[in-house]
């Protein structure tokens, strides 16, 4: 798969001004660049991982002041208008696992993908501009990491709750999820230590490991995954999520809407809420602050309804249904 952070949209026509009197999304031509490591803001030391989850929190912020509820159009990116994709076809394809693999192993690698994903959409918010040197997410225009009625904080060595500006904040979680999948005690890439390797299970076993294995079972336990696998993958998704909610609230418009690649970021959000919904890796109330987002997918078909999704885990796909978001 090639990048995401390239594509450019054609130009859109729609000019004037929305009902609530922000001028409406024009585009201003194409868009190329990608981040280069060296241009990342140099940042303190890392403070505190959050993979303590219980201990991270959020707190609510005041909403438009002086604005009577549903007096202003919602965001842009909260309108049909503005919700489509890239691609065309299920994304069930993509998210539902193959027969003969087992969860373990198909969660770790979609948790990889969906974490190289986002970090093409969090490049795009750190390229400096040209006028500035400073990328559109910077201490000034975002001093906390917020979206929509939520400040979210990070814990200090201290484990106390701070509040630090968001391109600190996600510069501290891809350091924290790239240090968590390349751990191989959590990521594990020596297939000689699991189960179905040494020849215990055989493919057609490995749909019920508890059966094979005997005593506690756990989520990836047949394919070498630690105890802890299942609680790391779904707090790398907690901090995922928390990014795509800051980029959609925050940098929407600019440089998104701006550089035509809105549709680029809506493709890869709506993979990773289809594959989050499906193996429950994260919860209603962490996508509380995409949930009109969300909403729109379900009613177009392009997330299922949670009762067909429990049915959905699992297929073998066929060589036509293959369809992968190829940009």
């Amino acid at each position: 798969r090639q990048g995401l952070a390239g594509r450019s949209n054609k130009s859109n026509n729609q000019q004037g001004k929305g009902g609530n009197g922000i001028p409406s999304p024009t585009t201003s031509g194409p868009y190329s660049p990608s981040a280069a490591p060296g241009q990342t803001p140099n940042l303190p030391p890392m403070p505190h991982s959050p993979a303590l989850s219980s201990n991270m929190s959020f707190e609510s912020q005041s909403t438009q002041e002086g604005a009577a509820p549903g007096s202003r159009r919602p965001p842009f990116f909260f309108r049909e208008e503005y919700s489509n994709l890239i691609v065309r076809g299920n994304f069930m394809t993509l998210a539902a696992k193959p027969n003969l693999v087992e969860e373990g192993e198909w969660l770790a690698h979609q948790v990889v993908e969906q974490y190289r994903l986002l970090e093409q959409m969090i490049n795009i918010i750190k390229v400096p501009d040209e006028r500035t040197g400073k990328p559109c997410c910077n201490t000034d225009v975002c001093p906390t990491m917020s979206a929509s009625g939520h400040t979210y904080t990070w814990l200090d060595n201290n484990k106390k709750p701070i509040k630090i500006p968001a391109i600190q904040y996600i510069t501290l979680v891809q350091k924290w999820i790239s240090g968590k999948i390349t751990d191989p005690a959590i990521f594990p890439t020596d297939t000689s230590s699991s189960s179905y390797a040494s020849g215990s299970l055989t493919p057609s076993q490995t749909a019920q490991p508890q059966l094979q294995l005997g005593g506690r079972d756990w989520l990836g336990k047949s394919s070498g995954f630690p105890e802890t696998f299942e609680a790391d993958i779904k707090s790398i998704y907690r901090q995922m999520m928390r990014c795509y909610a800051h980029i959609y609230h925050g940098h929407w418009l600019d440089p998104f809407w701006h550089a035509g690649a809105y549709k680029e970021l809506n493709t890869c959000f709506v993979h990773f809420i289809n594959v989050g919904k499906l193996f429950n890796l994260i919860t209603d109330k962490e996508i509380e602050p995409m949930q009109p987002l969300v909403d729109l997918w379900l009613a177009k078909g392009l997330l299922l309804q949670p009762p067909q999704a429990a049915t959905q885990k699992e297929n073998v796909p066929t060589a036509g249904a293959q369809q992968g978001i190829a940009v």
